[in-house]
């Protein structure tokens, strides 16, 4: 019986599309395998050669999953899926990275209530993009057709990577001390999170039309703007002899609920307003939501994607190497927490 007459497609179910979606990337993926993939696509488990870790003197993985969320729903409304993907495999390298690691490998999970091939590829192919930008292999994922459990139109992402730092080199925080300064890598845009409210403020504009309070670029294209990742500029600090004596990927929760997450006993964050661009989205967020600044604060990057904390001599060198980057403020005793002012 062909998949065209199968009961199993009545349910809900096409194998033909999930077979479609796999020549569709296969070249793809294939683009993104280092020397270590050992594998090939359609093995039941991706292959990952860990011989180069024998040079290491006491390597340690690190791994992280994550998502992109609801930015799912911002590229169905605008009907455009090259960017989502990207955004995973960057967040995820940015979640790991500060903790020193760099990323060796990547996993994907997608799933939709019914496979369109042409989207599923899109997204796919964002991923392998991205990997290919900071050297790693996608090297195995999940494409998932679950009707029932998910809504129609709607897709659902998320990714696993690893990777490895020198036991001795991870990046835990412990070193920060008073005096520190904060400086600040810039954000594209939401990059990952928030976009529940963003939708929710946005939802009656018209996303497809040059907006003249974002430059004039319209609201869909702004709120699909890849998230960064961070690699080549901490890895740029590395090389510099720069001491990242702390990391925070500014996430869900903001700059308020990040960066104390690497903060020891008895320091708070102090952070000058007005020190770095508030982007114009957060500003017409804002503005159409009459949100208040304390809730943009903790809902939002508000600009800043990731904050390195380095000691007070080395920041200009550190701002020299990142022409980009901002000193937006210090590390002051205190019981935690983050300092506004």
């Amino acid at each position: 019986m062909s998949d065209q007459d199968s009961q199993y497609k009545q349910a809900g179910v096409n194998i033909d599309a999930g077979n479609e979606v796999v020549q569709k990337i296969k070249a793809a993926l294939r683009s993104t395998f280092t020397a270590d993939v050992l594998s090939d696509v359609g093995t039941f488990g991706g292959l990952f050669d860990a011989s180069a870790l024998k040079t290491m003197q006491a390597p340690v993985l690190v791994s992280s999953t994550d998502g992109v969320g609801t930015k799912t729903k911002v590229a169905a409304r605008v009907g455009r899926w090259d960017t989502v993907g990207a955004d995973l495999v960057n967040h995820c390298i940015n979640d790991i990275l500060v903790q020193g690691a760099r990323p060796l490998f990547f996993n994907d999970y997608v799933a939709a209530a019914k496979i369109q091939p042409d989207v599923i590829a899109a997204v796919v192919i964002g991923m392998t993009n991205a990997c290919k930008e900071a050297g790693i292999a996608l090297i195995g994922g999940e494409t998932a057709e679950m009707p029932g459990v998910y809504e129609p139109g709607e897709i659902d992402i998320a990714g696993t990577i690893i990777g490895v730092v020198e036991r001795g080199k991870v990046i835990t925080g412990k070193s920060i001390t008073v005096g520190d300064v904060l400086i600040a890598l810039p954000s594209s845009g939401l990059h990952t999170n928030g976009f529940s409210l963003a939708r929710k403020v946005l939802d009656g504009a018209d996303w497809n039309a040059p907006h003249k309070s974002l430059n004039g670029v319209s609201i869909g294209d702004t709120l699909l703007a890849v998230h960064r990742s961070y690699l080549h500029d901490v890895d740029k600090l590395w090389a510099a002899g720069i001491e990242t004596r702390g990391l925070a990927h500014i996430t869900g929760g903001g700059i308020v609920e990040n960066l104390p997450r690497i903060f020891k006993h008895g320091i708070t964050g102090r952070i000058k307003r007005g020190s770095w661009e508030i982007l114009p989205i957060f500003r017409l967020i804002q503005r159409e939501g009459d949100v208040r600044d304390a809730e943009m604060y903790r809902v939002f990057n508000m600009g800043i994607g990731m904050i390195v904390v380095i000691p007070a001599e080395q920041r200009e060198k550190a701002l020299e190497i990142c022409p980009q980057a901002k000193h937006v403020g210090l590390i002051i005793e205190g019981s935690g927490g983050v300092q506004i002012v």
